[in-house]
């Protein structure tokens, strides 16, 4: 049956309308991954060399062995963001004599065909080749093989179960990125644990007890035996939302009622937000950058600046206003005839993007709360950071998107995707990461940048309560390139 889907898939990408555009991407794409991996592969014949020269009076291989589990734990950072689920169109099989242990078993064998998979092999086997064996033996070098296959899987398979259950909760990829930010905080900031130290012990016991391998094997085993059980159970997971149910959706959010239309038409974009793979990758994008505090403020030279806190602080309060912004409009490009032709007020439409970015500010604040562990000048800096994107980034990334006449694929993954970009995107970061300094500088230079940072949360909430009139000239705005906009959207 694997066959019979990989002809299917086969057919369906060579009888699709965008075959030619996309043999092109893929060329691209394999050319990038190939000079990617020929790096990886120069850099592995010289791993030793290079271990000796950082450290040269440890010995090599405890020294390959303190950096293996920073290395998977890159890989499945690495793996979370970029790794593509794998996908198989399951409709046309559901009332065709197709079981699902045969539907999942495709979908976790072709999964396996990703270069995260090969690349630690890659980094690591020259080096074993010229190290290991002359030293440890054949039996060893069999079990670090074996060890790094064992890894490999785990990483695969885990990333492939935590990317779904994402998307069916967003809680898991908080709890996720939380739990990275802090064993990093424990083992770099406060040295209360050791992950080298831990990482040596693991693997020099493959030294001493060879048959240690079959324990990442097992774990392998069973984080697939995971994976197989949630895509089986999950098989029909469309079918089972379906409002028959008489359930509510997990995205009906009754606080949203209040604002009547608007909070309706915001409620669906949030729909589309967790339904669509480049809109979820544009998400998953912004909740990793809430970690973006930990590369300025544990930083003594850079944490001491305002002007360094200001620029994390606009980036992390306002990462979603920026990220998903500045493709606004172009998210509905595929049904914004409907949007004009249904009884939906521009009013309404306009106001609705606001509710979006004030609650996903909102939560991107509450988040980077705890950044007041480095002082109370953070938190400040942060608060009124968090009023300037809502009051003016809002308005500059609104203002643009009466401009953007490109539309996007939802359907399409985020990672290398280019589709959508035009130089409304690149004229759109120039104001949004300027005008704040155009305060800041004077006064900073005057020596009152705390005076500085005030005035911005001062200017932000201004806007904020002026903002019906500038919902007003948006409005009007609109009203005159709509048209443009649609028929830029259906020829793109």
């Amino acid at each position: 049956m694997t066959s019979s889907f990989l002809q299917h898939q086969w057919k369906a990408f060579w009888r699709s309308k965008n075959t030619g555009k996309s043999i092109a991407v893929r060329i691209v794409m394999a050319l990038l991954i190939l000079y990617l991996l020929v790096n990886v592969l120069v850099l592995a014949f010289f791993l030793d060399k290079i271990f000796k020269a950082i450290y040269p009076a440890a010995d090599v291989i405890r020294s390959f062995n303190s950096f293996l589990l920073y290395y998977f734990l890159l890989d499945l950072l690495a793996r979370f963001q970029l790794q593509e689920l794998p996908t198989l169109s399951v409709k046309p099989y559901l009332n065709l004599p197709v079981r699902k242990n045969q539907i999942v078993n495709y979908l976790c064998l072709t999964s396996l065909w990703s270069g995260f998979n090969l690349t630690p092999f890659l980094l690591t086997l020259p080096f074993l080749i010229k190290v290991v064996i002359p030293s440890a033996g054949g039996a060893v070098f069999t079990a670090y093989v074996v060890t790094l296959l064992g890894l490999t899987m785990f990483n695969h398979f885990f990333s492939l179960w935590l990317k779904r259950k994402v998307n069916l909760n967003g809680w898991y990829m908080l709890a996720f990125l939380l739990f990275i930010a802090v064993v990093s905080l424990l083992d770099f900031k406060f040295k209360a644990i050791s992950i080298s130290s831990f990482s040596v012990f693991i693997f020099n016991q493959l030294l001493v007890y060879p048959l240690y391998m079959l324990l990442p094997v097992l774990l392998a085993a069973g984080m697939y035996l995971v994976n197989y059980r949630f895509l089986r159970s999950n098989l029909y997971l469309d079918e089972l939302r379906s409002d028959s149910s008489g359930e509510k959706s997990s995205t009906e959010i009754p606080f949203l009622n209040r604002f009547g239309m608007a909070g309706q038409l915001t409620v669906t974009e949030l729909k589309l937000i967790l339904r669509n793979k480049r809109s979820k990758s544009s998400l998953t994008i912004c909740s990793m950058m809430m970690l973006y505090g930990l590369l300025f403020y544990t930083n003594p030279a850079l944490g001491s600046s305002y002007g360094w806190k200001i620029f994390a602080s606009l980036f992390m309060t306002g990462i979603f206003i920026i990220n998903y912004g500045q493709f606004m409009f172009s998210w509905q490009s595929s049904h914004f005839d409907g949007i004009l032709a249904h009884r939906i007020t521009t009013e309404d439409f306009i106001k609705s993007k606001f509710i979006l970015f004030t609650i996903f500010s909102g939560i991107a604040f509450i988040l980077t709360i705890p950044y007041v562990f480095f002082g109370w000048q953070v938190l400040f800096v942060q608060f009124c950071m968090f009023f300037w994107n809502l009051g003016v980034n809002t308005l500059i990334v609104l203002f643009f998107a009466n401009r953007n006449y490109r539309r996007i694929d939802l359907s399409k993954g985020g990672t290398l995707n280019w589709e959508g970009v035009g130089a409304s995107q690149w004229l759109l970061s120039l104001p949004l990461f300027i005008l704040p300094y155009v305060i800041f500088v004077p006064l900073n230079y005057l020596g009152y940048p705390l005076i500085a940072v005030t005035l911005m949360g001062f200017v932000g909430l201004v806007f904020i309560i002026t903002r019906t009139i500038w919902i007003n000239m948006l409005v009007k705005n609109f009203k005159k390139q709509r048209y443009l906009i649609a028929e830029g959207f259906r020829h793109s």
